[in-house]
């Protein structure tokens, strides 16, 4: 098969800079055959990424191995098909799962908890989570790391519950996007200051495209860090933080 375009796109040199779709050529009217079965296949990679179901136990046993303390919780969502039709149900958790992540403690002032969750792409946690949290560990001086919560048809407001009940300081949401055409394995990280139950999401702050093509573990890990120590400087997060961490050091700010 000939895989040189009928027509050669003069911007074609481009695309040594981007994983997007430009200068693609034609042949005729249509787009070459190459293109179109590309697409086909990234299409496809994206819907299998939605629909896999988070193997829970299996990375529960991973994060242990790696020190890491796990508990696993279920939204009220109870398939696949729930959580699409209803977002809502996404983001409150199982009765009897709240009862287990009561924290009934006094609260501390510097406890971070972190959740693990599937969102829109189980492939994305599955990857990139542990990695990341590693590294993310590694920095973490003047906070103490929560019980890893591992949660699955999860949207980002779960956290927020979650964070109630832990008492946590701020709770940090490991969740796999919206898979894209060129990226279905991409992690978000939502940071919330003094989680609670209503939260809005102009109340925090967001790192996404975290993967090996995207933004790499070492860069979100310093990035998380900078803002962890601006929220608890001004009690907040969100629209009252600004994400300036190019111009500072985060391991600086930790000490």
């Amino acid at each position: 098969m000939n895989d040189k375009p009928a027509k050669l796109e003069p911007w074609r040199a481009l695309t040594q800079w981007t994983s997007a779709r430009i200068a693609m050529g034609r042949a005729g009217a249509s787009m070459r055959t190459f293109e179109v079965l590309e697409f086909n296949r990234d299409h496809a990679l994206a819907r299998d990424a939605i629909y896999m179901p988070l193997d829970a136990g299996a990375l529960r046993e991973r994060f242990v191995q790696e020190g890491f303390p796990c508990a696993m919780v279920g939204s009220r969502a109870s398939n696949r098909s729930e959580y699409l039709r209803r977002p809502d149900l996404g983001r409150t958790l199982q009765t009897d799962c709240a009862a287990t992540l009561q924290e009934n403690g006094a609260a501390e002032n510097d406890r971070l908890t972190v959740v693990v969750a599937d969102g829109l792409s189980a492939l994305a946690p599955k990857l990139h989570a542990l990695p990341l949290l590693k590294r993310l560990r590694d920095g973490l001086v003047s906070w103490q790391l929560d019980t890893v919560i591992i949660a699955t048809q999860a949207r980002v407001a779960l956290g927020d519950e979650i964070g109630q009940l832990r008492k946590a300081k701020a709770v940090l949401m490991l969740i796999g996007e919206r898979p894209g055409l060129k990226a279905a394995d991409s992690l978000g990280a939502y940071l919330t200051y003094q989680p609670k139950i209503g939260r809005l999401d102009a109340e925090r702050n967001c790192i996404s495209n975290i993967r090996l093509a995207g933004l790499s573990y070492e860069q979100a890990a310093f990035r998380l860090l900078h803002l962890l120590s601006q929220a608890r400087l001004i009690g907040a997060t969100g629209i009252a933080l600004k994400d300036d961490s190019a111009s500072t050091s985060a391991l600086e700010q930790e000490h």
